[in-house]
């Protein structure tokens, strides 16, 4: 875009063409009067003729003002055909209303009265200037100074005072003071006052920045006042900068100033350089300033295209383009309309091989273009609802595209005119769509993206009421960031996630949309909702949800399996476990809770007696293991279970449930149980197997051994192995291969071996 500025800075000079074929108009002009002068009788056309020692002067004069003075050395009055000739020949013209003081010199001028034709011998120059005061001063006055006429050379001109058309098959020169030109054979027909220069135009502008405009012909008409250039080229900078067109017509004021051009035809812009430009359109209209001259606009009409090449190539494409300049020609704004297309193809380094290409496509019906120092792009904003597509480029295969809209955008770019950052609002929506996978779609307030040069979108921000759902994962917050480089989300301002029926809350959450990973931190909250009930479970088995609270929260590959850490509980109904860890598999129902030097893992078991009293069991461990289909906890690392009236340690304990149908049934079927006791929804034990340095504590008893097996529905202890041992504070201390006591009386079974017989201790109790 910045060097298509500089074309477009170059078409005012193109005026200076105009100018320069307008003084070879007026040229034609002023020979068809001298050459009447010589051809009439002095009485009929009322010249005035005075000899004087330098040769003689004619002059016609109108209403008391000089039309043209004709001076010359001598004339020489000659024999065949009455034919005159001048020597040493000066012109001067004032025209009607005495504004001009343009000047014809030549060495000899050939006059023939039979045909009206005029030649002028050889090299014939001419001067042309304005004269604005010219009526307020007497006649003949000439300006007060001449500054930088218009100079024109040619030679054998060949005029006819009868038709006035003129014309010379010669080249024809001409000089202005930041441009000379030239053409081969010019045409002039007095009738329609067209001046037509037939062919080899050429114009070298020698002002500051050196310029050539060449064109296959030229026409000047007098009214209108235009200059038409066909084929027109335009080189500046040793065509490293260009501009074409098959038509070129530069509209005229009064005073031959230049008020506006239009090109039509395969109109062409180019610079070469670093970052070669081309431009096309089917009709350009440049405006001129009155007061300096400077381009105002610039339209292009028409299939308007444009191509940016070099590492990160460029194409922009509308319908029309209006360019407004400032100071000197100084391009500050482009306003694109109908269908704008801009499309960038951004690589790392320019690496046509990298994988991580991206293109990126932004439509709209309009775009303004604002532009900074007359030559980069500085940002760009549109108008109606535009759309930014940004695709994967080959070789990268995996198709993904992500389509980003909004009611608009604002754009800005970089200092090498690339796409730098977006910003859409409201009702931003991004939509990413990948072959073969799920199709992800975004919505926000705002949507902030932030490019990374030469590698395409290196971050998305969406701000307030952020949606997201990619198949069955949804998502909520107030802030949302997307990284492309990993495909990484990340949530912030109260994010809410459901995924695969499970929803989770926490301060931050990640999610990887490649791998389906999710990431929680802080005061993190999961519920499993939309469970199926297990009959044959006991823990997690009914369809109440399934409650988990942690510090973090780590799930890889969706929700199925997830590892909460830190202050972690997870519960449902009455059973609850809580740990500095725990990783939770909801298909299976399976848990592995996982404890610190700080903290154990704790677990709440529910027993019912046959009188439907509920007594909760609290157990902790260094590790617990929890699989629902086989209705087992097994808890290891000194573990310790804790009742109303009871404890038991263990290194290794296993606690076995009823399965959930059964214990329903039997819970029912009791005519104790109160409304208010939730054992609907608690697992009920059904015994516990421990081993390795057994100790149970009762308020008047303590047994030992090395293992145990509790029976919850009669509350029975059997211990073996160590040997096992009870101590009672009023009896002493029992031991035997087997010892059977119960929680509810003070009976004790004992088992001996063959060398040891069996002994029966029996208290009745008080």
């Amino acid at each position: 875009m910045p060097a298509s500025i500089s074309r477009l800075r170059r078409w005012f000079a193109v005026g200076a063409i105009a100018v320069s074929l307008v003084v070879a108009a007026m040229y034609f002009y002023a020979r068809y009067r001298v050459q009447n002068a010589l051809k009439q009788v002095p009485e009929k056309i009322g010249l005035d003729i005075e000899q004087t020692s330098q040769g003689f002067t004619v002059s016609k004069s109108d209403q008391g003002r000089t039309l043209f003075k004709v001076q010359a050395s001598k004339a020489v009055q000659l024999k065949q055909g009455g034919r005159a000739e001048l020597h040493d020949v000066t012109i001067t013209l004032y025209g009607r209303d005495s504004s001009r003081f343009d000047q014809i010199y030549g060495k000899i001028f050939d006059y023939d009265p039979t045909s009206g034709d005029v030649v002028g011998r050889g090299e014939v120059e001419m001067d042309l200037q304005s004269n604005p005061g010219g009526t307020a001063n007497p006649d003949q006055t000439p300006p007060k100074e001449l500054r930088n006429p218009l100079h024109i050379e040619t030679s054998d001109l060949s005029f006819n005072q009868k038709t006035g058309d003129a014309h010379s098959n010669a080249r024809v020169d001409f000089r202005v003071p930041q441009a000379t030109g030239s053409a081969l054979g010019a045409t002039y027909v007095a009738k329609t006052n067209v001046l037509t220069m037939r062919s080899q135009v050429q114009v070298l502008l020698t002002g500051r920045t050196a310029a050539t405009i060449t064109a296959a012909s030229a026409v000047i008409a007098k009214n209108p006042h235009w200059v038409v250039l066909e084929k027109a080229h335009l080189s500046i900078k040793d065509g490293t900068q260009w501009a074409d067109a098959d038509k070129a017509t530069l509209f005229l004021r009064r005073d031959n100033s230049l008020d506006h051009v239009i090109a039509v035809g395969n109109v062409h812009l180019g610079s070469e350089g670093a970052q070669p430009v081309r431009a096309q359109s089917d009709q350009l209209e440049l405006v001129m300033s009155a007061k300096n001259g400077a381009v105002q606009t610039a339209t292009l009409t028409g299939n308007v295209q444009m191509n940016l090449a070099g590492p990160q190539p460029m194409q922009a494409n509308s319908g029309i383009a209006v360019l407004d300049f400032s100071g000197q020609n100084v391009l500050n704004k482009v306003r694109a309309e109908q269908n704008v297309k801009l499309v960038q193809d951004q690589r790392p380094s320019g690496n046509p091989a990298s994988p991580n290409a991206q293109r990126v496509e932004l439509t709209a019906p309009v775009v303004d273009f604002f532009v900074a120092e007359g030559r980069r792009l500085d940002y760009a904003e549109t108008v109606g609802p535009p759309q930014i597509v940004i695709q994967a480029v080959p070789p990268n295969t995996s198709g993904q595209q992500t389509v980003i809209t909004a009611a608009k955008f604002d754009a800005r770019f970089d200092d090498l005119g690339q796409i730098s950052t977006v910003h859409g609002a409201p009702n931003a929506r991004i939509v990413t769509s990948n072959p073969g996978q799920p199709t992800r779609v975004s919505t926000s307030d705002t949507v902030d993206a932030a490019f990374q040069p030469g590698s395409g979108i290196e971050t998305i921000v969406q701000q307030g009421s952020v949606a997201y759902a990619d198949e069955e994962r949804k998502a909520w917050a107030d802030h949302a960031r997307y990284t492309p480089a990993d495909q990484m989300l990340v949530l912030t301002g109260s994010p809410r996630v459901i995924d695969g029926g499970t929803t989770t809350t926490a301060r931050t959450m990640r999610l990887n949309r490649a791998t389906s990973d999710a990431f929680a931190e802080g005061d993190v909250r999961s519920t499993y909702n939309d469970l199926q009930p297990q009959p044959n479970g006991a823990m997690l088995a009914s369809s109440s949800p399934i409650h988990v609270t942690s510090h973090s929260m780590t799930a890889h590959g969706g929700p199925a399996v997830a590892l909460y850490t830190g202050n972690a509980r997870l519960w449902q109904d009455d059973n609850l476990v809580w740990a500095p860890s725990i990783q939770f598999d909801r298909d299976r129902r399976f848990v592995v809770a996982q404890g610190s030097p700080r903290q154990s893992v704790s677990t709440v078991l529910v027993q019912t007696d046959d009188q439907g009293k509920v007594t909760p069991i609290n157990v902790t461990s260094a590790r617990l293991t929890y699989a629902d289909s086989e209705r087992k906890a097994h808890f290891e690392g000194d573990a310790v279970a804790r009742g109303a009236d009871m404890t038991i340690t263990a290194k290794e304990m296993d606690a076995f449930f009823q399965p959930r149908q059964q214990a329903s049934s039997a819970q029912s079927g009791s005519r104790q149980i109160s409304s208010k006791q939730s054992v609907a929804g608690s697992a009920q034990l059904d015994h516990i197997v421990a081993h390795h340095e057994i100790v149970i504590t009762q308020p008047n008893r303590r047994g030992t051994g090395d293992n145990l097996l509790y029976t919850a529905s009669d509350d029975s202890f059997v211990l073996t192995g160590g040997p096992p041992s009870i101590f009672d504070a009023e009896h002493g201390k029992i031991t035997g291969v087997s010892l059977t006591f119960y929680k509810r009386d003070d009976r004790v079974l004992v088992e001996g071996s063959n060398l040891s017989p069996t002994v029966t201790h029996t208290r009745v109790a008080r």
